[in-house]
């Protein structure tokens, strides 16, 4: 699968069903159980064993790319004010499309909403924000957030892994999907790496709410640190690693594949 071809109903359910790419691989079609107990065995319906993604046109890549501009310098702004910005350019694009294109890009406008209105899926535990006020010494809290990363044809996302203290980035993953399990492997490679922090503060999106993160945050002896929804500041260190990373070299190359946006963003991160 191509990162233009990641269609609606997958990028909807992937972000909670953590791995559903790589479980319908797990799929035999000569085994001697039918494909119906397999899927049920492997955690989804038959339906998603024969769903094929729908291709995103050359239009909405260029609108999600624009998108992606104004969001980092505004990210105030909502489906409403993006697209009033975007009719004002070349584009001719509805609100409803706008929040659409958002939500696959897995983002959202930054601002203070009501308490307990937040959660990206209502199944899953939100916890508190534990870092209001702290003294944080070095490898005392890591920050997780994801990120879409533009490529000249489609998009990847883009995960990291930060030292609050040192903003250090300590492990990092370029994949097609927004996936649990993407974060969770980010995750695993820098508690294989560095000494294990006392907390782990992420924001509330799903792949981060899902129980097989929550799990391996837990069974590492961390707490567990929640932003407030759209409370930018809370997650500050990774926000602005967003911001260099995209204005000091996603915008200025136009990456051909995964393996160059893959190649690229490390050498810039180690840099």
């Amino acid at each position: 699968m191509i990162p233009d071809q990641v269609g609606d109903k997958l990028f909807r359910n992937s972000a909670h069903q953590g791995g559903i790419v790589e479980r319908k691989a797990m799929i035999n079609r000569n085994s001697e159980l039918s494909i119906t107990r397999q899927a049920e065995l492997l955690g989804f319906s038959r339906g998603m064993v024969y769903y094929e993604p729908r291709a995103i046109s050359d239009k909405d890549l260029q609108l999600m790319h624009a998108i992606d501009n104004l969001h980092m310098d505004f990210p105030f702004m909502g489906a409403r004010m993006l697209r009033n910005q975007l009719n004002r350019q070349v584009f001719k694009v509805g609100r409803r499309h706008v929040r659409t294109l958002m939500r696959r890009m897995g983002i959202h406008a930054i601002y203070r909403k009501p308490k307990n209105t937040s959660a990206n899926n209502p199944a899953h535990k939100v916890y508190p924000y534990l870092l209001r006020g702290m003294n944080i010494a070095a490898n005392q809290v890591w920050a997780l957030d994801t990120t879409y990363i533009p490529m000249a044809k489609g998009f990847v996302y883009l995960t990291a892994v930060i030292d609050w203290a040192t903003r250090k980035v300590l492990a990092h993953k370029v994949a097609i999907t927004l996936e649990a399990c993407h974060a969770v492997d980010v995750l695993n490679e820098a508690f294989a790496k560095y000494e294990k922090p006392q907390i782990v503060n992420t924001d509330q999106g799903s792949q981060f709410t899902v129980h097989d993160f929550v799990k391996t945050v837990k069974d590492n002896s961390c707490q567990i640190s929640m932003d407030g929804r759209g409370a930018w500041r809370d997650n500050v260190m990774v926000e602005r690693l967003w911001r260099s990373v995209k204005y000091e070299r996603v915008y200025l190359t136009a990456y051909n594949s995964v393996g160059h946006a893959k190649a690229d963003i490390a050498e810039y991160l180690q840099w």
